[in-house]
């Protein structure tokens, strides 16, 4: 008999009583950067099955869930390919454009600043070389045909370096105190299984199912699905170490089916202790080498700090700067996984149809047009993420299907 208890689900209170040790087993979450992924979202290349699913004891959700929380995996090395399908519009290579968020000689900006170029990972699929040795020690290497660019952090310095361009970005990271928890960006199975299980709660189905192989190690597989009906996800797969309990690989599955969304995982792992040398740099001779200061992006102190948990930095348009009320006034409708996000950006929609001229007709041919009591709006989709937003200005955006984002709109009128 397969070693799994399929039919064991946990509850909310046994979920919450895990969060607080998930809280300090974050600390050791596989410190590498990946910005703006779709919302600290998503996915790497199927990572590996071997030969035969291992024969490992019988274990819970709840007791697998406590396994990760208590992993203190500090020390790491190995390979990790991401693969994101979002399913995004092709705009003829503008969306790498404005995904890759470019940086603009004439504004001071450089190709090897970390926020611009590791949004990258948002599309397509990647190559990783990750090591880390404590919370101030990392290094990421995006591997690229004839190039790579590395992001390394060791103690308060911060270097990205993109070897084509022969570009260095130097920034420090934060002297808060509490750096080693803060500084962990979404990009790794184990930062995925993190913000997942922060929304396991009782609209969540948690369960066990079976065991497999990854990058050579034994590990269980945490299945975490939706209860409710109306989400464009499908379900969650988590490989856990079965010795470490660190995650292995994450999988997120679309209920549309097909490919993963964001499918992440390591072909390769050792848990030994990194060479020292792993994580130093110098600026190769004849390096262009901006400083984050210079680059007219905020202090050296917050650098660090922002960036690597992925989240805005003090440069960054604020929430609604451009959009009216905007965010400010952002309410939540519903709950768990079939939550939506509204606002009101206070202007008069997108521009469509003739009415719009040219770029009316450009966004038609991007979005579907639909109707309801609201009125009428443009839904905009990807595979995970739609947004609705009405001809009077209003959004509404969620993990959600089309027709639930009408129906929210509807009983929002």
């Amino acid at each position: 008999m397969a070693p799994y208890a399929s039919d064991d689900s946990t509850t909310a209170g046994e979920v919450d009583e895990q969060r607080s040790g998930r809280r300090r087993a974050a600390r050791y979450v596989v410190p590498v950067t990946v910005i703006g992924v779709a919302a600290a979202t998503i996915g790497l290349v199927p990572a590996l099955a071997d030969s035969g699913d291992p024969d490992l004891p019988k274990i819970t959700a709840q007791q697998l869930i406590e396994k990760i929380a208590k992993s203190d995996v500090e020390q790491l090395s190995g390979t990790v390919k991401i693969s994101t399908d979002l399913g995004l519009p092709d705009l003829g290579g503008l969306e790498s454009s404005l995904m890759s968020g470019a940086a603009s000689p004439d504004q001071g900006g450089s190709s090897a600043d970390p926020t611009a170029k590791l949004t990258e990972l948002a599309s397509g699929t990647h190559t990783l070389r990750v090591a880390a040795d404590g919370p101030d020690k990392q290094k990421l290497s995006l591997l690229e045909n004839a190039a790579e660019y590395s992001v390394v952090h060791n103690g308060k310095d911060i270097w990205g370096y993109d070897s084509k361009s022969n570009e260095v970005y130097h920034g420090t990271a934060s002297d808060s105190p509490e750096r080693g928890k803060d500084q962990q960006p979404p990009a790794t199975p184990k930062d995925f299984a993190e913000e997942a299980l922060k929304a396991t709660d009782d609209t969540t189905s948690v369960t066990v199912d079976g065991t497999a192989q990854v990058a050579g190690r034994d590990a269980y597989k945490l299945v975490i699905k939706p209860k409710q009906s109306g989400s464009t996800v499908g379900a969650v797969t988590v490989a856990v170490d079965a010795k470490t309990g660190m995650p292995l690989k994450f999988t997120l599955t679309p209920a549309s089916g097909g490919a993963a969304v964001v499918d992440a995982g390591f072909t390769q792992v050792s848990f030994a202790k990194p060479a020292a040398s792993t994580f130093d740099f110098s600026p190769p001779k004849g390096a262009k080498v901006t400083e984050e200061k210079d680059a007219g992006k905020g202090s050296d102190k917050d650098f660090g700090k922002d960036f690597e948990k992925g989240g805005p930095r003090e440069h960054a348009p604020k929430a609604g700067e451009h959009l009216g009320k905007g965010l400010d006034g952002m309410k939540t409708i519903g709950e768990g996984w079939s939550s939506i996000a509204t606002f009101d950006t206070g202007g008069e929609g997108m521009p469509s149809g003739k009415a719009g001229g040219e770029f009316g007709g450009f966004i038609d041919s991007l979005g579907d047009k639909v109707t309801g009591k609201f009125g009428s709006g443009t839904v905009f989709s990807t595979r995970l993420v739609n947004a609705l937003i009405t001809d009077d200005g209003k959004v509404y955006v969620g993990m959600v299907t089309k027709d639930t984002l009408v129906k929210a709109a509807d009983a929002g009128k």
